[in-house]
């Protein structure tokens, strides 16, 4: 996500950190880099000549001047202008004061708009709330037949008329069926063009002063980068556009749209796609993206996305079977399972502060189907094989070789990291693994949950994932008083 962009930010950055003291030659030669990485992200030549001038300015201030590190400073600079850029804070969702609240999705044919809606859904979900979708695309051919497939993919309900019937009807009688139903959220799936139009606007329009609704969310895929700038302001002079939804955003590497899109258009990005499995958008925190892009990790959403997906109790009992030694096979499943709902792990890994620095990094790939053969090999086991491991002699693994389809070495290789981290995990659930895992320990654990996926070796480069995990605590802590303020 943003990695060109990234890459080119950091490497100009780079040369100021480690300076005692900042010349203003140095200031310049840092921001020629920074605007040619920003041009290069397809960001507007205007937008990027008001950044370069404001991070200038303040960089040859006395903030920076009488700053003990000055080259930090200036990275400290570039971050805060960066967030600001685009949109400072978290954009939240006008919801009704009496629900139902209705939200419009608009947008370009191949934007992944009904594709979208339905991830919007389950954002709300997540929230206890009871969402219903409205197919009111009645021009693409099995449009309706796609939100219904989606729709029972995530158990909501979908409301339809057909293809016959008025879009701004559909949009009128789905909001009573919503009613009718319960539900305190409705999401209209809009018809989408392969361009803007005059039939595509004065549709829109009529449906926007029928219905009123509460949000106008427009759907843009960011992998266009400038276009998708051009058609965000294009809607947002013709319709009341109250946010942005970024799709498609984990392909991007660029990132003029995110960079860009507040500040052409005014309108906020209140939500981000990542990947193609439905699952619930990301609200757009445009500090935590800031921090990723400069290589400052992004722990708050590493810690949210776990509380989410990992299940406390099982945590903890499994914590108790590693203090008595109790941890079996199945239990080591089960952990697979919970990491692997983190999601990928490149994306995990790029959330942890200095873990961009660690060479190879960025070939790091994990897919579904090492988690699958891990599966397969497991249930392959006999009961007692995987509550002792021990026995495992030479002709039982060639038998669950053979029963899981995979090789002997694949067999020998789950077992060893089974060892390897029933070790590692007993060594250090007595006093907090976060804080003392350290650089070695933490590529240890790495290794010993996802076997030889050619991870580079630490080489006294690998920053702490102990102390980016230890420390989140008070990340948090920090992260409330500032919501509070």
């Amino acid at each position: 996500m943003l990695e060109s962009l990234s890459n080119s930010l950091q490497k100009a950055l780079g040369k100021l950190r480690a300076k005692g003291k900042l010349t203003d030659d140095d200031v310049q030669a840092a921001m020629r880099e920074v605007r040619l990485a920003l041009l290069s992200a397809d960001v507007s030549v205007k937008v990027v000549k008001e950044f370069v001038d404001r991070v200038r300015e303040r960089a040859v201030g006395q903030e920076v001047q009488k700053s003990l590190t000055p080259g930090q400073q200036v990275v400290k600079i570039v971050y805060e202008e960066l967030t600001d850029l685009m949109g400072g804070s978290e954009a939240r969702l006008n919801m009704a004061a009496k629900p139902p609240t209705t939200v419009m999705l608009v947008g370009l044919q191949g934007a992944g708009k009904t594709t979208t809606i339905a991830k919007l859904a389950l954002s709300f979900m997540r929230h206890q709330h009871r969402p219903l979708l409205v197919a009111a695309d009645v021009y693409r051919p099995a449009a309706i037949k796609q939100l219904q497939v989606l729709g029972s993919q995530i158990d909501v309900p979908v409301f339809e008329m057909g293809n016959q019937a008025d879009p701004v009807q559909i949009a009128l009688k789905g909001r009573e069926e919503a009613i009718r139903q319960g539900a305190d959220v409705v999401l209209v799936d809009t018809a989408g063009r392969l361009h803007i139009d005059e039939q595509m606007m004065s549709e829109l329009t009529r449906m926007e002063a029928a219905v009123k609704p509460d949000e106008i969310l427009l759907v843009v895929d960011a992998m266009t980068g400038q276009d998708a700038v051009h058609v965000a302001k294009t809607f947002h002079d013709s319709l009341p556009i109250s946010g942005v939804i970024l799709t498609k955003l984990d392909g991007d590497t660029r990132g003029g749209a995110a960079l860009t899109v507040r500040s052409v258009t005014g309108c906020p990005i209140k939500f981000i796609g990542l990947g193609e499995k439905i699952e619930p958008l990301e609200v757009f925190h445009p500090d935590r993206l800031a921090s990723r892009i400069l290589g400052m990790g992004d722990v708050l959403s590493l810690i949210e996305r776990a509380q989410e997906t990992v299940d406390a109790e099982k945590a903890q009992e499994m914590e108790q079977k590693l203090r008595t030694a109790q941890f079996t096979l199945d239990d080591f499943r089960d952990w697979m399972k919970q990491v692997q709902n983190l999601g990928p792990l490149d994306q995990v890994l790029k959330m942890i502060p200095g873990m961009n620095k660690l060479k190879g990094i960025e070939n790091v790939k994990v897919d579904d189907s090492r988690f699958r053969r891990i599966d397969a090999i497991i249930s392959s086991m006999t009961k007692e094989e995987r509550q002792n491991p021990s026995v495992m002699n030479a002709s039982r693994r060639r038998r669950v070789a053979m029963g899981s389809g995979v090789v002997v070495r694949d067999v020998n290789q789950v077992l060893n990291q089974f060892e390897q981290m029933q070790q590692m995990m007993k060594r250090f659930s007595g006093g907090g693994l976060g804080k003392r895992l350290g650089r070695k320990g933490a590529m240890n654990a790495l290794k010993s949950s996802f076997g030889d996926l050619g991870l580079p070796g630490a080489g006294g480069q690998m920053p702490s994932l102990g102390g980016a995990l230890g420390g989140s605590s008070e990340v948090k802590r920090q992260h409330r008083k500032k919501k509070k303020r």
